[in-house]
């Protein structure tokens, strides 16, 4: 496929999804007005991107009034349909006495839809707000401007009650893959069964350039005409009320059916998949450590300007030191590191980093409760890391001193 440099530039060109990825086996092409399953699903905003889908919102023509998000898979079958299956087993390891968590999205609908790039995995479900990252990127941190003490508490105790909720039902939700401030998305309860300009009021109206080639040439027949911007949620101030879910489930796997390999983010990579090679449960832990840190901070915990070692460095004595059983391994990743004279000066500068950063920068006393929790989310030797479970024991044994000390 040609290079961005055939286009016509603007600037959605290089701030929405890879146009790279319309090819045999990725992403669907998708506009405006596209309907899907014999016309039932009409799409008329674009939500976002990921790896391996576009997410839009679209009316269900069946049901009036209820507007829903269609994930357009990508087109490799295999893959694409990892998320439909664990939804699947999900439900069906969910008893009536143990339904599947409020804080996990449901699927409600799935189809297969054909297209220039080959077979699409499409899944509906309802229409969630904004990502907490989108929620997070509008306050200025830097400046003091944070999330309210208590929406943090609030989201990080049904962060942890919908991960202990899946372990329960015998899933690992991907940790670090996906349990990010992206997968987490704020319900919008006031736009259920809104009408379609009443949600375009919340979201803002579309914006769409047009795709075409500088040398008139015609369009492959996998590429979209136009480019949609994804909705920016311009009309959304209720992070203060509604209540969260775990959303994106094509990385989870079954306890004792762990993948060889985790494709993580480097910032969020976790320290066993350096040292050990073997992950389990525990994966979702840290990643939900990271994500309660970024609440708080504003930002990840590791800023990762280096290679592996640089990481694996800003993490010691983060909470707590290297184990014995990886200090080898820590040596020779020192020595093959192009940064050895960085490694030098992070040693010993990191010594209970975490705690430092509540103390210079948490002037909330009751926000300043959360450390142990995250410093139990985030020990490097998952043997030692809280469960999920564990952690929202703790949390909860933190939040009701908070209230002892109100009465």
């Amino acid at each position: 496929m040609a290079g961005l440099s055939v286009y016509k530039k603007h600037n959605l060109l290089y701030t929405q999804e890879r146009i790279e990825s319309y090819t045999a086996g990725g992403y669907h092409p998708v506009f405006l007005g596209d309907t899907f399953n014999g016309d039932r699903y009409k799409v008329y905003h674009k939500l976002g991107w990921g790896g391996f889908s576009t997410v839009w919102l679209a009316n269900d023509t069946r049901r009036v009034r209820v507007p829903h998000v269609s994930t357009i898979m990508k087109a490799d079958y295999c893959s694409a349909s990892r998320e439909l299956h664990n939804l699947q087993l999900l439900t069906a390891r969910s008893s009536q006495e143990n339904a599947i968590s409020q804080h996990i999205a449901p699927v409600l609908d799935s189809f297969i839809h054909d297209g220039p790039n080959g077979a699409h995995q499409c899944l509906i479900f309802d229409l969630l707000g904004p990502s907490l990252g989108n929620i997070i990127g509008c306050y200025r941190y830097e400046e003091g401007e944070t999330l309210e003490p208590d929406v943090i508490w609030r989201i990080s105790e049904q962060l942890l009650k919908g991960l202990t909720d899946l372990y329960d039902a015998g899933i690992v939700h991907g940790g670090c893959i996906d349990i990010n401030v992206g997968n987490i998305a704020f319900q919008c309860t006031d736009l259920t069964n809104a009408s379609t300009e009443k949600i375009l009021k919340v979201l803002g109206e579309p914006k769409c350039e047009e795709l075409t080639r500088l040398d008139g040439k015609p369009l492959d027949a996998g590429l979209p005409k136009h480019i949609v911007e994804a909705a920016g949620w311009k009309k959304w101030f209720d992070e203060d009320e509604e209540d969260v879910r775990i959303i994106d489930f094509g990385q989870a796997f079954s306890h004792g059916e762990e993948p060889k390999k985790l494709a993580q983010p480097k910032k969020l990579r976790t320290p066993e998949t350096f040292f050990s090679g073997r992950f389990d449960h525990k994966v979702d832990s840290w990643a939900a450590g990271c994500v309660i840190n970024c609440m708080v901070f504003g930002a990840y915990p590791f800023g990762c300007p280096g290679d592996d070692a640089i990481l694996v460095g800003e993490m010691i004595g983060f909470v707590d030191e290297l184990p014995e059983k990886w200090q080898q391994k820590w040596y020779e990743m020192r020595q093959d590191s192009q940064y050895r004279t960085a490694l030098y000066k992070l040693e010993g500068v990191q010594k209970a980093e975490l705690e430092k950063r509540f103390k210079e920068h948490v002037a909330d006393g009751n926000l300043a409760l959360l450390l142990p929790v995250i410093q139990g989310l985030m020990r490097l030797d998952p043997s030692e890391r809280l469960s999920a479970s564990e952690a929202l024991d703790l949390l909860r044994l933190k939040k009701a001193a908070i209230a002892d000390l109100q009465v």
